[in-house]
């Protein structure tokens, strides 16, 4: 139940019903656009939360007016108290969604389908083996694909999550968009963000725009259909005419969202953040483990959030390097 004082909304009138937690800084891939290539410092197991801290924490924000919960990583998959995690959460009255990578999935169907979890974001960012284990630097192609069609037939609402690069696999985008001809899923191409040590510029990227050229160029504006995009959706949402599904663009650099952001995160070692580009996080985890209240923590947070990209209001305030160091690499901050 919403409490009379609502500590989701900031200075901007945006209330923030969506909780994005992270709850491992490991996983079974190394995307270079998630993690460098040296790896990462990992927090050490005790300053990650618990799966009792999870749930305290989660619960704390549930009665602020959370509504949705995505559990994130890393690969969330990996954690080994996964199960008991997604067991206590799914007993606050809250959606659960997860992101993952799909390696590993298909051992866990039955546990997500009997905590009640039916959608599913799953990163795929080439439909080429290859390219596949250039990028992800291991060689799971087959695994992937197939655990996306095994979650299609088991019923789950999937989503496909490409990063797309240039020169990279941008001359896949209308296979991309082809691979929702038969298959009930949603391909979301995502714009390459800036995070420390991904080696980010702008001209790897693959803009809105960029995407919607390349559509026009194989399908006729008869056959591309807008879709009704969802209340604070990230995404601009398409589809093909007589396709089964459906394919979108999270333009998070050229076209920002942050008008109807709804969105925080939480951190696998309990720090919040208020902006996926915010260099600045909140220590949840240490007031709670001090035995204080987070409610203050939480409001200071929400409250000193910018208006728009953690205060890169500009393309070029974005293309400093220096602003994407003090953030952190995406692996830590949680997909």
């Amino acid at each position: 139940m919403k409490n009379e004082k609502n500590i989701l909304q900031d200075n901007f009138g945006r209330d923030h019903s969506y909780l994005r937690i992270s709850l491992i800084e490991r996983c079974n891939l190394r995307c270079s656009y998630c993690m460098p290539e040296e790896g990462v410092p990992l927090s050490p197991k005790s300053h990650l939360m618990t799966y009792e801290e999870i749930y305290e924490i989660a619960k704390t924000f549930v009665k602020h007016g959370v509504t949705k919960i995505r559990l994130t990583g890393g690969e969330p998959l990996v954690r080994k108290d996964f199960p008991i995690i997604l067991e206590k959460l799914a007993s606050l009255p809250v959606e659960i969604s997860i992101t993952s990578n799909a390696v590993i999935i298909d051992k866990f169907v039955d546990v997500l389908k009997a905590y009640g979890v039916k959608s599913l974001n799953i990163s795929l960012d080439s439909l080429h083996r290859d390219k596949f284990k250039e990028i992800t630097r291991r060689d799971n192609f087959e695994k992937v694909h197939n655990n996306i069609l095994l979650l299609v037939k088991e019923g789950f609402k999937v989503k496909v999550n490409a990063v797309l690069i240039k020169d990279f696999n941008d001359n896949e985008i209308i296979n991309f968009i082809k691979f929702t001809k038969d298959l009930p899923v949603s391909v979301r191409f995502i714009e390459f963000m800036p995070f420390d040590g991904n080696k980010w510029d702008m001209s790897k990227m693959v803009s809105y725009k960029d995407v919607m050229d390349r559509v026009y160029e194989s399908f006729s504006e008869n056959q591309v259909e807008r879709l009704q995009d969802a209340p604070n959706d990230t995404s601009k949402n398409y589809k093909i005419k007589g396709y089964t599904g459906s394919f979108a663009i999270i333009s998070s650099v050229t076209n920002p969202f942050c008008d109807s952001c709804n969105r925080l995160r939480l951190t696998a070692n309990g720090q919040l953040k208020n902006c996926l580009f915010s260099a600045t996080e909140s220590d949840i985890l240490g007031t709670l483990r001090a035995g204080n209240s987070i409610d203050p923590v939480i409001e200071k947070a929400v409250k000193a959030k910018f208006k728009i990209r953690g205060g890169m209001n500009t393309l070029d305030k974005l293309q400093k390097p220096e602003r994407h160091n003090l953030n952190r690499s995406m692996i830590t901050i949680g997909g």
